[in-house]
């Protein structure tokens, strides 16, 4: 399978920065292309057959180099939160848990921007104003 060479240089970045649009400007003359016109073709590039298979082939040894996955990193969570409460290692155990939920996204704060009646209106601001002494 032989790719052009700005196909290659394509993959290369694209193995490099995982952003097909990014990738399809460093290889290709796009400067007076619109956003829109370099993700198209980027993403016609994604549909080659003989551009997705040279992704595919370069991704594997990272795959199997690294083989992180999800489920990997939440297993050796469990592993030492379930030690660490064995050991009453309270503050370890949470830290456990507490990456169990980064990784999964549970640990989103969820801000209420609605007003107390329910509508999207902000409340207006309170204002504290300085209190007067006797001797003013």
């Amino acid at each position: 399978m032989s790719l052009q060479a700005k196909q290659e240089a394509f993959c290369m970045a694209y193995i490099e920065t995982g952003n097909a649009s990014e990738s399809y400007r460093g290889a290709y003359e796009a400067g007076k292309m619109s956003a829109n016109a370099v993700n198209v073709e980027a993403s016609r590039l994604l549909d080659n057959p003989k551009v997705s298979l040279r992704i595919k082939a370069l991704q594997e040894p990272i795959i199997k180099r690294h083989s992180v996955t999800v489920d990997s990193l939440i297993d050796e969570l469990e592993q030492a939160r379930t030690l660490a409460i064995s050991a009453d290692q309270a503050s370890a155990a949470i830290a456990a848990t507490m990456g169990k939920a980064k990784i999964t996204g549970h640990d989103k704060q969820v801000i209420d921007h609605l007003s107390s009646d329910g509508s999207l209106t902000p409340q207006s601001p309170v204002v504290i104003l300085p209190q007067k002494n006797d001797s003013d």
